[in-house]
């Protein structure tokens, strides 16, 4: 697609093919965005993978102030108030956006209203849904082909962003990227822009158990790192409890929806184990995480049962659940289905402003990479995608309030040599094998100070192995994320440690690369405790 004919300095990078990505492109138009997506559109990223849908005060009985209320106690003392009433108000908004970019939701009987489905921690029934569980590949089809239509985005497959460029200033310029499978072979490719929007989405890959997509590695967090943006909070890693536990690698979600329905948890001895706990199976997904793992360290495998509420149902009103466990040799139907805590969402990321801008000048991030304040230390079901929904519009209208700015990119910063070339996405080297490893023993569901020092330990050694974009980047990420965790000697949201169980006072983490690596070094000079692995 070629780009429509406008001053050169009005350009915009935007990098990520998910929902954020394509959200924030078509928010922009007419304005000529350059989309840099590493695979082909539509493919590896997280947003077709999301079953629960779109939270969204709808219902006569619901209000954007109840939304919102239940967002802040979600976030267990780090969202924030402000963020959060303003993403609820404008949570109906960008559904009416996504039905005029073409996306169809499920409707009632009568075709009058949308059907609201109820998930963990929500007071009402707000989550609205399309094809059953198959929200986020319906909602992402139709902003696929809304942009495909669109002659101000140029759309560059296949294209993975290696360094942002940076002016004399140290404000974004631009990105350079290469073909997938090129790196060390050919000069990188410089697309300048007067601002780059990072939408590259979450961590997920860095573990070994993941309902994430195994490209998502933080990518996005490593190339703001090392322009030196400031990242925050980057120890909330939010682990969704029901992951389906049938040896497939990343593993299929068994939807919070279900568990909406009625749905319940049961242990080998078909023990319901939740039942004690306020809110049993719809507690808050870090308190129904740290419930089946450990029912997992005792021992005990964990079932989701859904035959006495869905029965046959389960096929017409989660077709996508009932696919994955029939494709992995389970029949729903008949077989509780076995589950387990995968990592899921990150909570942290760069730390943005209200429009989502990043502390190095003409850098935005959107959706999962962005820590914008409303998910705090635990998102709440179905707020991931109205984020990057909501930010989109307002990144769009920040950047068309900037002045055009001419600038001289620096070259970029020399990075690792000689590269291995790998045409395979999905390639695991032993130095990603060792990340994913550390991080789910040591960074996972429960921490102590022993892990993670060795988790830091560990990391810091293969800084000086990495031989890949992929792997340099993973390393600092993994590296950032358990020198954060060590940090915080507390326990709150998805970020629990045994040896600090107790809260502290309200706080956030908040460091650049320079700085996680002096602690890191700090960190690797003390003298660990014997090692406990907790995962």
């Amino acid at each position: 697609m070629t780009m429509t004919t406008a001053n050169p300095h009005d350009r915009i990078v935007v990098v990520g093919g998910g929902i954020a990505g394509l959200a924030t492109a078509l928010h922009l138009a007419p304005l000529p965005v350059t989309l840099l997506v590493a695979s082909p559109l539509g493919q590896q990223a997280s947003t077709p993978l999301a079953q629960g849908g779109i939270a969204a005060a709808l219902g006569a009985d619901d209000d954007p102030a109840l939304h919102a209320t239940d967002t802040l106690q979600a976030g267990a003392g780090l969202s924030n108030p402000d963020v959060a009433a303003r993403v609820a108000r404008a949570a109906p908004s960008c559904i009416e956006w996504l039905v005029a970019q073409g996306a169809s939701f499920d409707r009632t009987a009568s075709g009058d209203g949308l059907i609201l489905g109820l998930e963990a921690a929500h007071s009402r029934r707000r989550i609205v849904h399309a094809q059953g569980d198959r929200t986020g590949r319906s909602v992402l089809e139709a902003l696929i082909h809304a942009v495909r239509k669109t002659p101000s985005i140029q759309i560059m497959e296949n294209h993975r962003v290696t360094d942002l460029a940076l002016d004399a200033n140290g404000a974004a310029a631009g990105a350079f990227c290469a073909p997938w499978g090129s790196e060390g072979s050919e000069e990188p490719i410089l697309i300048p822009g007067r601002a780059v929007v990072l939408a590259t989405g979450g961590i997920g890959g860095l573990y070994a158990h993941t309902t994430n997509p195994l490209t998502a590695q933080g990518g996005g967090l490593a190339l703001a790192a090392r322009a030196g943006a400031v990242l925050r909070d980057l120890e909330f890693v939010q682990f969704h409890p029901t992951a389906i536990a049938a040896g497939l690698d990343p593993m299929p979600l068994a939807t919070e929806a279900l568990r909406g329905e009625g749905a319940m948890l049961v242990n080998s001895r078909g023990e319901r184990f939740m039942q004690a706990v306020p809110g049993a199976e719809l507690a808050p997904r870090d308190v129904v995480a740290r419930a089946i793992f450990a029912q997992i360290c005792a021992g005990e495998r964990v079932f989701l049962d859904t035959r006495h509420v869905l029965g046959e149902h389960i096929t017409s009103k989660f077709p996508g659940v009932t696919a994955l466990c029939r494709a992995a040799g389970i029949d729903p139907i008949r077989d509780p289905v076995p589950v387990r805590p995968a990592a899921h969402y990150h909570m942290g990321g760069i730390k943005v402003d209200d429009q989502s801008r990043s502390s190095v000048e003409g850098l935005w991030a959107c959706g999962e990479v962005a820590s914008t304040g409303l998910h705090g230390a635990n998102r709440l079901a179905s707020n991931s995608l109205l984020e990057a929904l909501a930010y989109a519009a307002w990144i769009a209208d920040g950047i068309r309030g900037m002045e055009s700015r001419p600038s001289m990119v620096q070259p970029p910063s020399p990075s690792f040599a000689p590269w291995h070339r790998s045409n395979s996405r999905n390639q695991q080297s032993l130095c990603l094998q060792q990340i994913r490893s550390v991080m789910d023993r040591q960074v996972g569901v429960l921490r102590d100070a022993a892990g993670l020092h060795q988790a830091v330990r560990h990391c810091s050694a293969l800084t000086h192995e990495a031989r890949s974009i992929r792997e340099r980047d993973a390393v600092l990420v993994s590296l950032m994320i358990a020198t954060a965790a060590y940090s915080r000697n507390e326990s709150r949201g998805a970020h629990q440690r045994l040896d600090h169980p107790h809260l502290m006072p309200e706080q956030h983490t908040e460091m650049t690369l320079d700085q996680a690596l002096r602690i890191a070094a700090e960190i690797d000079n003390e003298t660990a405790a014997p090692v406990r692995r907790v995962a």
